[in-house]
């Protein structure tokens, strides 16, 4: 057979070959854009793009906005809202003691792996799937973040609030308008560095990004949230960063001096004597501490691991949702003038003087001060993300309709929080909705009301975080007046990356006459 017979009889099999490629193409392709119409819950509504894909999901991350994008969804959609292929967004009012009550096995999806690097994940109490070694975990922190241990921090919170209040002092003098979102966060970061490790980090003596820790914190959340879909591609993204930083990250800076903690706290606990050491326990003493007192203890229960990770989620979960919670009380009382001068006239009743802190039992009998925090928690919950659950095997019924084992559910905090039938006039800023007898009301409002999160996997550093911006407020809000800017370039913006963050929070600042 001559070359021209082997070309006409390959064309055929060529040819063949191309056909069945397509025909296989073809079918994968039919299934896939079926495949959405085959499923039981097929009559859920959403985005057309996130029946088919995470795609969706990840470009709204990506914007920084999906908070406000989710709240759209469900008044366009209603209780049961799909963002994703299996991913779909719950608003009912008995979906929260479904998916998240205790002794339910509804578990953490993969979500939250991308928070923590390989191997972490046992010692990241965020980020921990399984509900048994996160319930050990949290077993063994408990007494360290109880509401008996706050007492021994509140000297902690009032050397930051007076470093804060001198540096608010000197920049009113100036008379120039401040980024007040700005010195909030410094603060908080302050007060958790201190509580934590016994050691201010410095940024409200310098007013600045210290060692980039902030920039740090805020880059890995944001790479968090955006590959949280992904979450192999963490220990890459994470490579990357520390290989461009050149090893002086703040996260580098922040795990040094971690270091050198422990090697100080080792070298002194040697050389203490009896009398010193009887003298130490009855001082102050920082999480580190007591972390390193349970290691010793229980050095195979309680490895050096669980004192990095730890202390650094206090650090970097800690400060974001003090920092944000804080310019949120404020800019809502700026915006309602009646309730700051409420507010003011309540700090003065307590405390005439004007002279001292308030300690935080003041503070927890000041009616309307809590509701301030309560209503501005309410209105802009720091946590921006889905609290993403696995449906349980054989399957569970929410909001009237049955998801099949496997299924991604979640509740978000912003649209529980602006849910009609829970909260009146959800967009509005209204203190006194918490300070009304009808008991059953309140008692819905406070089931519904999740800005640390619910069930089992609650924010175990919440308490801190009250007490730090219970302390602070009035006493901010008895010394200072305050002038938000209306400028259209001062006007206050917000991101989500992972919380929900001011961006622009420009005020003037002056010490109160009289």
């Amino acid at each position: 057979m001559g070359s021209s017979g082997l070309f006409t009889t390959a064309v055929p099999i060529l040819s063949g070959s191309h056909t069945l490629f397509y025909a296989i193409a073809g079918l994968v392709c039919a299934f896939y854009l079926v495949r959405p119409f085959l499923s039981p819950l097929r009559s859920v509504s959403g985005p057309f793009l996130a029946r088919y894909t995470d795609a969706w999901f990840l470009w709204r991350v990506y914007r920084g906005h999906v908070e406000q994008d989710f709240i759209a969804l469900h008044k366009k959609h209603g209780a049961i809202v799909r963002y994703g292929p299996d991913r779909y967004s719950i608003e009912d009012l008995e979906a929260p003691k479904i998916i998240y009550g205790h002794g339910n096995s509804f578990v953490k999806s993969s979500l939250y792996r991308s928070y923590a690097l390989p191997g972490e994940q046992d010692w990241n109490m965020f980020a921990v799937e399984n509900p048994k070694p996160h319930s050990q975990l949290r077993r063994q922190l408990q007494s360290t973040y109880s509401l008996t241990a706050l007492i021994s921090y509140e000297p902690y919170v009032d050397e930051c609030s007076r470093v804060l209040k001198q540096r608010l002092e000197e920049v009113s003098a100036a008379g120039l308008p401040i980024d007040l979102g700005h010195w909030l966060q410094c603060y908080a970061f302050d007060v958790i560095g201190l509580i934590t490790y016994g050691s201010r980090f410095g940024f409200l003596d310098r007013g600045e990004d210290v060692h980039g820790i902030i920039s740090a914190i805020e880059t890995s959340l944001n790479d968090s949230f955006h590959i949280s879909m992904y979450p192999s591609l963490r220990v890459p993204v994470a490579l990357l960063r520390r290989w461009l930083s050149g090893g002086k990250s703040g996260f580098a800076y922040v795990s040094r001096f971690v270091q050198q903690k422990i090697e100080r706290y080792r070298v002194d606990t040697k050389t203490a004597t009896r009398e010193t050491k009887k003298e130490e326990s009855g001082k102050m003493q920082s999480f580190l501490e007591k972390f390193l007192q349970k290691h010793e203890a229980d050095p195979t229960n309680f490895t050096l691991m669980h004192i990095f990770s730890g202390s650094a989620a206090n650090v970097a979960a800690g400060s974001d949702t003090t920092g944000t919670s804080l310019s949120a009380i404020f800019y809502h009382l700026l915006k309602r003038p009646d309730c700051f001068q409420k507010l003011r006239e309540e700090a003065d009743a307590v405390q005439p003087s004007r002279q001292n802190e308030f300690t935080f039992h003041e503070a927890l009998g000041m009616p309307f001060l809590q509701a301030v925090i309560k209503e501005a928690l309410r209105i802009h919950p720091a946590f921006g993300v889905p609290l993403e659950r696995v449906v349980p095997e054989g399957g569970a019924t929410i909001a009237g309709r049955f998801f099949p084992a496997g299924k991604k559910v979640s509740i978000h905090c912003w649209v529980e929080h602006r849910n009609e039938l829970i909260f009146e006039d959800p967009d509005e800023f209204r203190p006194e909705r918490w300070l009304i007898e009808d008991e059953s009301k309140l008692a819905l409002m406070n089931r519904h009301w999740i800005p640390f999160g619910l069930g089992s996997r609650t924010c175990i550093g919440r308490h801190i975080s009250m007490l730090e911006i219970a302390k602070l407020v009035p006493r901010l809000v008895r010394d200072f007046d305050f002038k938000l800017q209306e400028r259209p370039e001062a006007l206050w913006k917000t991101k989500n990356m992972t919380f929900v963050k001011p961006q622009n929070f420009v005020v003037t600042i002056s010490a109160r006459g009289g």
